[in-house]
């Protein structure tokens, strides 16, 4: 082994205990040490320290008989106050390292959200965590960052193209904002979604990327693969991980988005985020390519939790009933019309059959086409051949249409 990739591992081994000391939580009660119990209680409730929720500034006025304005004041001045501790360097020395890292490793800016997740698979000892609400973690990373770090990190706030996001203070993005525009464009004009892989492909072969290419390198930091592997599927990890600068890009673009099943698209399309049950219903079909039972489309919108509302299986089944994009194809199993699948009843899909055929077709050959289109016994098919009304059995044992 090389003197370097000693070096290395040293250096991550130092690295990952540096990072599993990070305890937010304990830094914010370091940093509020000097302040008064009604500073403290001010800012625990106006920036969810204590709970998800953030209280306004009347709430927080009313509790403690003072008005919005003079609540605002004591805000302010206690941020100052903790700026100037003499300790406030070395408590969160650690904090502002991983997170300088971090932008640095995903070419200077990351969309808040996105950050939050690594820094609290990073940072948030699991055992410690468990039960706790993760929100008020995030709440903890907001405030460190975007109050008592202000200085080293800016946010991006009410842009055109990106979500509220972090960046190095030094860090100019009109080139991120060249390139999330043509993106765009392109994803618009194309009016599909695209799997992780192809899109970040996509994004390299525009030419706002090969103008601003060395940009977007980024720096060769942390492996986040496993880390991320508890946020994202292995695959979406392992491209996260290898494409950081390009893969952070699309999470803070404010008009692209991503759906519970991993494809990219524009925002307001249904396919990225449903809005109805009906919505969902398509989405869950056509991402499992195939029939499903309507009980089990029930069953796979509430498992995948796409707003957190949950649906009965006889509102599913309506949908499927009353909207012809949808082909009843076997006992309660429905298809999307959209791959080839006609409605009517097994006599109907044989009647048209051999209508196209526009020749008699044996028993085999009228089962094969029918099965790819119905999901129902040999015998079912056998008993409609036997309708007489409408199919006849000509010499050589096949099957015609009655003139």
């Amino acid at each position: 082994m090389s003197s370097n990739s000693i070096l290395d591992t040293i250096i991550n081994q130092t690295q990952a205990e540096k990072i599993s000391r990070l305890d937010v939580v304990d830094m914010i009660d370091k940093l509020f040490r000097e302040l008064s119990e009604r500073e403290q209680d001010i800012l625990k409730r106006r920036f969810g320290l204590d709970k998800a929720k953030k209280s306004t500034l009347e709430e927080i006025g009313q509790t403690h008989q003072l008005t919005r304005e003079r609540i605002r004041q004591i805000e302010t001045g206690s941020i100052n106050k903790i700026k100037k501790l003499d300790e406030i360097a070395d408590v969160v020395s650690d904090l502002r390292t991983l997170v300088n890292q971090l932008l640095e490793d995903h070419g200077g800016m990351m969309d808040k959200e996105y950050l939050f997740d690594i820094l609290l698979m990073l940072a948030i000892d699991a055992e410690k965590s468990k039960g706790a609400d993760n929100q008020v973690y995030r709440n903890h990373f907001n405030f460190i960052l975007g109050r008592i770090l202000d200085g080293d990190f800016s946010e991006v706030e009410n842009s055109r193209f990106f979500n509220s996001s972090f960046r190095l203070h030094y860090q100019e993005f009109d080139h991120l904002e060249e390139i999330a525009q043509e993106l765009l464009r392109k994803v618009k004009n194309a009016k599909r979604l695209f799997v992780t892989e192809e899109l970040l492909q996509s994004m390299k072969e525009l030419d706002s990327y090969k103008k601003h290419e060395p940009k977007l390198k980024g720096k060769d930091g942390l492996d986040l693969t496993k880390a991320l592997e508890n946020h994202l599927d292995p695959e979406e990890a392992k491209l996260a991980n290898e494409s950081k600068p390009l893969y952070s890009l699309l999470r803070a673009m404010s008009e692209i988005g991503q759906n519970k099943f991993g494809h990219w698209g524009h925002r307001d399309w249904r396919d990225v985020k449903p809005k109805t049950i009906n919505d969902k219903i398509y989405l869950v079909l056509k991402n499992n390519g195939k029939p499903m039972h309507y009980q089990d489309i029930g069953k796979t919108i509430n498992t995948t939790g796409f707003d957190g509302k949950t649906v009965n299986t006889a509102t599913v089944h309506n949908e499927l009933i009353l909207d012809d994009k949808y082909v009843l194809v076997g006992r309660g199993l429905y298809a999307l019309k959209e791959w080839g699948y006609t409605k009517g009843t097994v006599a109907d899909i044989i009647a048209s059959i051999l209508e196209k055929a526009k020749t008699p077709l044996t028993k085999k050959e009228i089962t094969e086409q029918v099965m790819k289109q119905r999901m129902v016994k040999k015998t079912t098919i056998d008993l409609a051949l036997m309708n007489k009304k409408r199919f006849e059995r000509v010499s050589g044992g096949k099957y015609a249409l009655i003139a």
